[in-house]
């Protein structure tokens, strides 16, 4: 739940409003760097989801805290005021499929994908580079990387780009084997 950034409809209409306003102001750039703080505070903060989310609280002291937060962040203006207004209308629960919606934008405009890279040990920064690499070339874009451990994969990696997952994991393949034989 804290990880799942999908696009809504709600959350693509205001990010398109952050977005062309970001642009036009060109802070594109600083509006994207205070959305992936915000991410990640969001994935580590049951508080922050708690405040955004909670219909008990009310959207005035819903945009309260959010703007707190954005000025302790020191995030720019427009993102400020944009966290603002979703407060005031109420929308704060939709920060995840506007951030979701922003990075869409953001990567169409500038050609650059996201990729995750799922391993069951962290990856040192050759091999991600080594990765990096593979990906730019198959793509013919540039790669932005987040790793992720996820011990239960057993081995090998996983890398999802946009809709796309190229899975090479020890434990689907070990899952196809145990298919099979269960089939034969």
């Amino acid at each position: 739940m804290a990880d799942d950034y999908r696009t809504t409809e709600v959350g693509e209409r205001y990010a398109q409003a952050l977005f062309d306003l970001a642009d036009e102001t060109g802070v594109l750039d600083a509006v994207r760097a205070d959305l992936a703080s915000l991410r990640a505070a969001w994935k580590d903060s049951a508080d922050l989801r708690r405040l955004a989310t909670s219909p008990v609280i009310a959207s005035e002291d819903q945009q309260k805290g959010l703007v707190a937060i954005a000025e302790a962040a020191k995030f720019n203006g427009v993102t400020k005021n944009f966290f603002g207004l979703l407060g005031q209308n109420g929308r704060s629960g939709d920060l995840p499929g506007v951030i979701a919606g922003f990075e869409k934008l953001y990567a169409k405009k500038t050609g650059v994908v996201a990729a995750e890279v799922v391993s069951a040990q962290p990856l040192s920064d050759a091999q991600m580079k080594s990765i990096q690499s593979a990906l730019r070339a198959s793509l013919g874009k540039d790669p932005e990387m987040t790793a992720r451990v996820d011990p239960s994969i057993l081995g090998g990696l996983k890398v999802k780009v946009g809709s796309k997952l190229f899975d090479a994991s020890l434990k689907t393949k070990l899952d196809q084997m145990k298919f099979a034989l269960k089939r034969a």
